[in-house]
């Protein structure tokens, strides 16, 4: 039975008035994908210039390689606009492809050997040359195919009127950003323990290119010649092949306080480790890497969920974060849809919130390396196994069935869902999640299973995904962009590239001074 931190509240939500504060959530998306030509090869291409600047455009830039494109879509209080905004970024850069397209999944293209994936380049200036030295090094800790990965990431927070009103409620002492931090913390340590429900839901990559390994062994089993796979897999992408690498198990990164995990972070980026300082940190004026520590930068950390803090230009994400506190999240467990054109549904972010808000009001005891290592158990078992018929999850350190653990976490949403319809009218959120409530008792209905079932007939994952990518492009294609629209988009990109000028002409100073300065 789901414990409120809050009872009185949760209830005050029903009423219309009070419900109208949910209105006023922020949301916004971030898509990666790789860019590739038509046989399905990563392309070997500069970015386009008709998308502008990769250093300063607001909404079209490239995440790791010259060839993984990342769209970012402005924040909105309005539950449609993230997606019909990144439409029209797909609109806009369909048009600006040539022959290429873009990659149709998660898990990457067919790829040759690591140096021919290019890293991106962000020109001349000190703060580009930064980015391409972080990412030289990503390159040399993990390989660089591992950065080829591609997913949706959902930003989401809450309004400053729903704090107010919640810290009158719950009689808490603290300044308001304090609470609202700990608040936070207390979300994503519920977000730790469930969700594993979203790769279950909208996971989308069981199976991979053999080239992907890189020549490594792995357990997989063939699932035809070139692609592999696990039986009941939902999302190999956050599993060991992926981001879930064990690079990082030396990391005891605590999200028991906001304290707790930016000294962690803290600690991490100034902490030698012995391997990378083998690895040397530059060769002459080449930088192979910014630094030789546990992490280069904060956001080397992998995490399903972040939370994050516009900071001022230059500042370290967790200096920002202590000094200002915690201003929104970041979901990144969201997989491609290879059958949507732009990768993403909106039953996606309609269930994160529902699953956001119930894990803000349900209680949330700081999380014991015990409770750490069960819910880093569970996980894995979702990502690697979620579809087995007789999958069991760790529960306070016992074998527990997993459909009935899935039953009663749906049970503990449908207030919330019913909470979200009070607030925006109608009954979308309710229905859909009885809709996904199905897919528990139907795993044949999950993307994963549909993913592994066209990846079959199509006689492989390769010939599906770019099957899809050249459906999706000429789809994109057909889609008109209304003539204000597309002037935003050319004027957005020759301002981008006037603006990586101007920071260009810009008096640098040595560059090993400027990283100094970042890490002082």
């Amino acid at each position: 039975m789901l414990k409120f931190t809050c009872c009185d509240e949760v209830r005050r939500y029903f009423s219309p008035d009070r419900a109208q504060i949910l209105r006023g959530i922020t949301r916004g998306y971030e898509r990666e994908c790789l860019r590739v030509d038509v046989a399905g090869h990563l392309a070997q291409t500069p970015h386009p210039r008709a998308l502008g600047s990769k250093l300063t455009h607001p909404w079209i830039t490239t995440d790791y390689a010259e060839a993984l494109l990342e769209f970012i879509t402005p924040p909105s209080q309005d539950p449609a606009f993230p997606l019909e905004f990144l439409r029209d970024i797909h609109r806009f850069t369909a048009r600006q492809l040539g022959q290429e397209t873009m990659w149709a999944g998660s898990m990457p293209c067919i790829l040759g050997e690591d140096k021919s994936i290019v890293i991106a380049n962000y020109g001349t200036s000190n703060s580009a040359m930064m980015k391409v030295a972080y990412r030289e090094g990503l390159g040399l800790r993990y390989g660089r195919h591992m950065q080829t990965i591609a997913g949706a990431h959902y930003n989401w927070s809450l309004p400053d009127e729903f704090w107010v009103i919640l810290k009158g409620c719950c009689s808490a002492t603290d300044n308001i950003q304090d609470f609202i931090n700990e608040r936070y913390f207390g979300l994503i340590r519920n977000f730790l323990r469930f969700g594993w429900l979203i790769p279950y839901l909208f996971g989308a990559s069981p199976a991979i290119c053999q080239s992907f390994l890189q020549g490594r062994g792995s357990d997989l089993q063939e699932l035809v010649p070139g692609t592999l796979f696990r039986p009941y897999a939902t999302s190999l992408r956050m599993s060991d092949l992926g981001y879930q690498n064990r690079a990082q198990d030396q990391l005891q990164v605590s999200f028991n306080s906001l304290a707790e995990y930016t000294a962690a972070l803290e600690a991490a980026i100034r902490t030698p480790d012995p391997f990378y300082e083998e690895l040397g940190v530059r060769e002459g004026d080449h930088w192979k890497q910014l630094n030789a520590n546990l992490l280069q930068v904060e956001n080397e950390f992998y995490s399903g969920i972040r939370p994050k803090r516009v900071g001022k230009a230059g500042e370290r994400p967790a200096l920002a974060l202590k000094k200002y506190g915690v201003e929104y999240l970041e979901i990144r467990l969201f997989d491609l849809n290879p059958f949507v054109d732009i990768g993403i549904l909106p039953e996606q972010s309609i269930f994160a919130d529902i699953l956001l808000l119930m894990c803000l009001f349900r209680e949330s005891p700081p999380i014991t390396a015990r409770e750490q290592s069960e819910n880093e158990v569970n996980k894995a078992r979702i990502v690697n196994h979620g579809r087995q018929p007789d999958l069991s999850l760790l529960v306070h350190n016992r074998e527990q069935s997993f459909r009935p653990i899935a039953r009663a976490l749906f049970d503990d949403m449908q207030p919330f869902a019913q909470m979200l319809d009070v607030a925006y009218g109608g009954n979308n959120y309710a229905a859909t999640l009885d809709r996904l409530r199905a897919r528990i008792d139907h795993p044949e209905t999950t993307p994963s299973a549909q993913v592994l079932a066209a990846a079959t007939e199509h006689n492989g994952l390769s010939k599906f995904a770019l099957k899809k990518s050249l459906q999706h492009h000429a789809s994109l294609l057909t889609q008109q962009l209304n003539a204000a629209t597309l002037k935003k988009f050319e004027e957005s990109a020759q301002v981008s590239l006037v603006e990586q000028q101007r920071l260009e002409s810009l008096p640098q100073e040595p560059f090993e001074d400027y990283v100094a300065r970042y890490y002082a």
